[in-house]
């Protein structure tokens, strides 16, 4: 027993000399056929018992065939000659499969015939040994994703695509060996040209230094190209695999980073669950696994222009998300619907900026630095951080003319107009406070004597600011003439004013009506959602 125990898995004698023999290293469970009559096909059979040694392949008694054991450095194509994409019925089907294999950096190949049935294998050898299994997924799913049917009789690829499988139960489909019976080295115009080894490998290291395939590149095509089968609807599983094509790419230029971030957003509030989470994902979760797979992707690093305020861009996609029509898979849709809603997120949005509003005039107040005039007020909100487009949308918060009609119509703590003694713009009284003052006292106060609309012999009459005098009655068409001259500066200024300020938030209501068109032309269904819902809520909005 101890003898046996020690035994270890039979080997074969190498030739050591023999460079052809030695690109085939896997020899366990090969496949031999005798010799076929003319026209026939062999019949393979597997012999699982010894490994295939050089010597019974030099002795060539029968036809061979190799398998692949976990590692290869070399993939294999076989186009059978009834194939439709074999050269007799599509001269350009070799081009078109060589193309669909630049992706992973296979650039040259050698082609030979298989037999004398005519039909061709190519070989793609390559310098660094990689899994077998790696190898079959990434060329099969290129290949497919170009519309070439993997099937026998058509095209085969060798490692053939399976499952990986730790156990290594499963093995993997064999080849037949090149320059056997009926196989020839081909040219470029697929005329046989040599059927000797030494042709051979100097062929195979010719194309071995052409092939750059990495670990890093096969991974990243299988990630980039492969749709992988969940446990989902037909739709379901077209759009979540239409979401991992998009986002596996990651970042290859400027300006992507708003619609990567939109398509991680929607893959993960949608499909979390599905892709590993214990629950549908919301909230910090949510927040988290879309931050974490952005700053994984390739180019992040490179092309994003938000690394620094990320957190920040990622919330508003996640309470954009919340607020749409769409939900995690397999959710209850018509609970969803007829659950009491809550404010949808341009609801709470707006109601930020009232309050932001209302706190900062309410600051300013308290401070004695609230001002009376419009653009005053309008440049001092916008140091505050608040945009102009929020303060366009909120008039009735800061805005002279609003906000006394707006405090009247609503119980809203809406800060008044400031006191009347702060004037307005222009450091002068507004015409009732002049007139008024004017009609009591009997003379001109302080501020009136440096106006220019008052004739200087009133000014200097007797008594005049001078609190204990008592100044004649000034005739009716004087004081008419006094009132209008006031009247007339101060409304030509607030017209002026109001024109100026008015042209502003008019152009900054253009910007944001064109941002929402360009969100609304977008190829993006988020973006689109969004604008429609801010237009919905605008035409709900009371007027002013």
């Amino acid at each position: 027993m101890a003898v046996a125990s020690s035994l270890q898995r039979p080997t074969f004698v190498q030739e050591l000399d023999d460079r052809f023999l030695a690109l085939w290293p896997h020899r366990f469970d090969y496949l031999y056929a005798p010799h076929p009559d003319p026209g026939t096909k062999p019949q393979w059979q597997t012999e699982t018992r010894h490994p295939l040694s050089d010597r019974l392949i030099n002795q060539g008694t029968y036809l061979y065939g190799v398998r692949f054991g976990s590692l290869t450095q070399y993939a294999m194509l076989d186009i059978d000659s009834g194939s439709p994409y074999h050269p007799r019925r599509d001269p350009l089907g070799i081009a078109r499969i060589c193309e669909a294999l630049e992706p992973l950096d296979l650039c040259q190949h050698l082609t030979l015939t298989s037999s004398d049935s005519g039909g061709l294998h190519l070989y793609f050898p390559f310098e660094t040994p990689l899994p077998s299994w790696k190898v079959g997924l990434a060329i099969t799913t290129l290949l497919e994703n170009k519309g070439f049917k993997v099937i026998p009789g058509w095209l085969e690829v060798f490692p053939n695509a399976k499952a990986y499988n730790p156990t290594g139960d499963t093995l993997y489909n064999g080849h037949r060996l090149p320059l056997q019976q009926g196989s020839y080295l081909l040219n470029a115009d697929l005329h046989p040209i040599e059927s000797s080894g030494f042709h051979f490998i100097n062929h195979w290291e010719t194309a071995t230094a052409h092939n750059d395939i990495t670990s890093h590149t096969l991974e990243l095509v299988i990630e980039q190209a492969q749709r992988k089968i969940y446990r989902v609807s037909h739709k379901a599983e077209k759009f979540l695999n239409d979401l991992n094509a998009e986002i596996a790419l990651g970042w290859t230029g400027r300006g992507q980073t708003n619609r990567l971030l939109g398509r991680i957003t929607m893959r993960a509030y949608i499909f979390g669950h599905i892709l590993g989470a214990s629950a549908p994902l919301t909230g910090d979760a949510l927040v988290g696994h879309i931050m974490e797979t952005a700053q994984s992707l390739p180019g992040f690093t490179l092309w994003c222009r938000h690394q620094n305020d990320l957190e920040a861009k990622v919330k508003d996609w996640v309470r954009c998300i919340e607020a749409s029509h769409y939900f995690p898979y397999g959710a209850d849709k018509l609970t969803i619907d007829i659950a009491p809603a809550g404010p949808s997120w341009n609801e709470r949005q707006q109601t930020e900026v009232r309050e932001r509003i209302t706190q900062t005039v309410t600051t300013l107040q308290s401070t004695d630095t609230w001002p009376a005039g419009i653009t005053e007020r309008f440049d001092q909100l916008t140091t505050q951080g608040i945009s102009g487009s929020s303060l366009y949308k909120h008039k009735d918060l800061w805005h002279p003319r609003f906000m006394s009609a707006a405090a009247a119509a609503s119980d809203l703590k809406i800060p008044p107009n400031p006191p009347p003694s702060q004037g307005d713009t222009l450091g002068q009284e507004t015409p009732t406070q002049s007139s008024q003052a004017y009609w009591e006292n009997g003379c001109n106060t302080s501020h009136i004597n440096r106006s220019r609309s008052i004739d200087g012999d009133i000014i200097e009459q007797p008594g005049c600011n001078n609190s204990s005098a008592k100044l004649s009655p000034i005739p009716q068409q004087l004081r008419l003439h006094i009132h209008q001259a006031i009247s007339d500066a101060q409304n030509t200024q607030k017209v002026r004013q109001h024109s100026y300020i008015d042209d502003q938030l008019d152009q900054l209501q253009r910007d944001y009506d064109a941002q929402l068109d360009r969100w609304e032309t977008s190829d993006d269904p988020i973006l689109q959602a969004e604008a429609h819902a801010r237009r919905t809520a605008r035409r709900n909005d009371p007027p002013g």
